[in-house]
């Protein structure tokens, strides 16, 4: 399916949009026998998504027991610091909607970073595919981004841009000085469905190079995310999306939802 790019008039309307977005693609695979696997993102967008997911009509109309918690990338501290991408997705939805530990995949952001890539990795092998050496692909995965355009911990001019085989590594970013555990983009690019959540003035003119510049991911990494038999949806607020043509955009209907 083609890249769609939906456009809402405020961040609630972002965040009902996300949410509904998330409940339909749990739902329309509720029959099946496998679980359902949601790469969570990080950072503060989350959070407000998050809080609608753990309220009504959500908190009761998805079968949580049916999904699997994994995370997208992780900073490299331990599960109860203030950074930890886990803990703020623990004490936002998983402890708010009593997930129990074994649907929970996190990345072990307390070992050395090279190290929990390559533990994390293995986790992502047992959970999809023990007995052979496939691409994980994830039923949904949730991607922000930052205004240098980096998601996850996909970050310019890194190379794990150029990455192919690994699943996850562990990239050393100059901007923060740190290094950073990550899923790469052979993971993204085999999701089923990917669907960014991107919202402020400060997004703008990197969406609007994401999406309508040349084709530049050294640059603009969030350009690289672009499954191959999958779909991704960009959920955007009117000032994340200010600088777009109107012509490649269209206004969330919130009678109609996304399918």
């Amino acid at each position: 399916m083609p890249r769609r790019i939906v456009v809402c008039q405020t961040q609630e309307d972002l965040f009902e949009a996300a949410a509904r977005c998330v409940a339909q693609s749990i739902t329309s695979q509720s029959n099946s026998s496998r679980f359902y696997s949601l790469a969570l993102s990080g950072g503060s967008t989350p959070r407000k998504l998050f809080a609608r997911l753990t309220g009504d009509p959500y908190r009761s109309k998805i079968n949580w027991s049916s999904v699997r918690f994994f995370w997208g990338d992780e900073r490299p501290v331990p599960p109860d610091h203030p950074e930890s991408n886990f803990r703020m997705a623990k004490e936002n939805l998983l402890d708010r909607l009593s997930i129990p530990s074994e649907q929970v995949f996190r990345i072990e952001g307390e070992r050395p970073a090279k190290e929990a890539a390559v533990c994390y990795q293995e986790r992502l092998q047992q959970a999809f595919s023990p007995e052979a050496v496939t691409v994980p692909r994830f039923n949904l995965v949730l991607l922000g981004m930052g205004p240098d355009a980096h998601t996850a911990s996909l970050f310019p001019e890194t190379a794990v841009l150029e990455e192919k085989k690994l699943w996850v590594a562990a990239p050393w970013v100059e901007k923060f000085q740190t290094f950073r555990i990550t899923l790469t983009p052979p993971v993204f690019n085999t999701a089923q469905r990917v669907v960014f959540v991107v919202s402020g003035l400060d997004k703008a003119e990197a969406a609007q190079r994401v999406l309508e510049g040349p084709f530049k991911p050294r640059q603009y990494p969030a350009q690289i995310v672009n499954p191959v038999q999958g779909d991704v949806i960009w959920l955007m607020d009117r000032e994340a999306a200010s600088y777009l043509q109107q012509n490649s955009a269209v206004a969330w209907d919130r009678d109609k939802g996304i399918e």
